[in-house]
This record gives structure tokens, sequence and C-alpha cells, in this order.
């Protein structure tokens, strides 16, 4: 039975991964993203099937949060999977410098207080208020015969456990999208609503190519006993089953998937 999934941050990357496994299996996906519509639209034309659409809005303003999924519902008649996937990991480079992130050494207070401002409004505010319409309107409306009620997974990260000093708030707001999936699988399961989460390692993407590329690309890849990083597309599928039936008695788990890279 095709089912309705809202991908957020699904322009590229591991979200517009998770929207091709949801299409391909036969689901009719919404792909959100923030201002790239003219990409997330090019990922929407290729998608298998019918019933796809594109909807933009900032995760980082809560009032735009409650339009995107009452959009998104009516597209899909009923939003039965939800991936939170959308996330900011760093700020441009610091003007007149090459510096990324905010390092605590090196950073002012004025940017640390705005770096942690902006990593949590989207990552794990704009997560939680997007988990909140979605569920109120999982309980709220009726799914479709052979259609479990619903299904939420978090994509968060490995650095919630190692440690991001570069980007300390990127690596606060993923264990506390951890703990948020635990709190809601708890919540929800008496509603026949299942929470789970997954924790990646380094993953290969458009937008961390040059670091493979580069002199780091070789260290990266030597965390992990493979000798790689994952792709895009396992992401997805891991994503893909985690919303499935048959992985309903995960929830509330927290899925490593780190090639053995981090274990803990």
């Amino acid at each position: 039975m095709s089912r309705g999934v809202l991908v957020t941050g699904a322009s590229r990357g591991v979200g517009a991964a998770a929207a091709r496994a949801f299409a391909e299996a036969g689901d009719r996906v919404v792909l959100h993203c923030r201002g790239a519509v003219t990409r997330a639209e090019e990922i929407r034309s290729a998608l298998p099937g019918d019933g796809h659409a594109v909807v933009a809005a900032d995760l980082g303003d809560p009032a735009a949060i409650p339009a995107l999924v009452a959009e998104s519902a009516r597209t899909l008649g009923r939003i039965d999977v939800l991936v939170n996937n959308a996330a900011m990991f760093v700020d441009e480079p610091v003007a007149g410098s090459r510096r990324v992130g905010h390092a605590l050494a090196e950073t002012s207070y004025e940017e640390w207080v705005e770096a942690w401002r902006r990593t949590l409004s989207v990552n794990l505010e704009g997560a939680a208020h997007v988990t909140w319409c979605v569920a109120r309107q999982m309980l709220d409306t009726e799914p479709a015969e052979g259609v479990r009620r619903g299904a939420i997974v978090n994509v968060g990260s490995r650095g919630a456990y190692r440690g991001e000093p570069d980007v300390p708030a990127y690596g606060a707001s993923k264990a506390g999208l951890h703990s948020l999936g635990q709190s809601l699988a708890a919540s929800l399961a008496p509603h026949d609503i299942t929470v789970t989460s997954i924790a990646p390692g380094f993953i290969a993407t458009d937008m961390t190519e040059s670091f493979l590329a580069g002199p780091d690309g070789d260290g990266i890849r030597a965390q992990s006993p493979f000798n790689r990083v994952a792709t895009a597309e396992e992401v997805g599928d891991a994503i893909y089953w985690l919303a499935s039936p048959q992985a309903s008695w995960s929830s509330g788990a927290v899925l490593d998937f780190n090639g053995a890279s981090y274990l803990h």
C-alpha cells in the first residue's frame, strides 16, 4: 500500500537518497527544502512513480512549519512517514579567514551565540516542531486500510557520541535529536506511531566530495576498518527500513551506522 512520506532537507545528499528509496518502493514523497527549489525539483522529476512534490520552508522559523506540514498533508492526502533529515552543519567561513565552524578557542562570544542559536533552531527545535505537527496529523487523520498510523525517523549523527570539536552545536543538536526521538517513541507507542533514529558516520555526498578528495580523505576513510565511508544510498535504504512495518519493534532505538568507525 502506497504511503505518504515527508522528507525534510531532501534537495541533496541523504535526504534525496531517502526520497528515492521510498519512491522506488511505490510511496509518494514530498521533498522539503529551504531555498534550493530548483535542485529539489530536479530530484523530484527523476523519482519513479507519481504524486511527488516539493515544498520550501525555513525550519528555523517556527511560524513556517505548520504551513509546511499542512501543504504536505494536502499533497499526500496523509503523512504516514516523516523523515527528519534537514540539518545545518556549519556556517559560512568567518569573514577574512578560512575558518569554518565555531571551535571555542577561536570564536568570539557573539559568533558562538549566533552559531548555537541558528544550529539548534534548525537541527533540534525545527525537527521537534515538524514532528509535533506531523504527529498530531497522524493522530487526527485515520490511515488508509493496510497502512500503519505512523513512522518517524530522525537522522542524527555519530558526532552526538564522538563529539564535534569544531562544531559543538551540531554535535549537541544531534544528541538532543536522539533524546527527542526516544522520548517521543515512548509517548507515541500507545498510538501505534514508531520513532527511531539513525546515527551515521561520514557520508560521501556532493557536499563532502572535496574533503574526501583532499589531503584528509585517506584519514577519513581509515576511521572505518572497511577503509571507506558510507554512501548516501546506504543511509537512505536504512532510513527506509526503519520506517517499515518490519522495523516497528526498533522504536526508540538509535541505529549506529558508521562502519565500525566509532564503537560505544
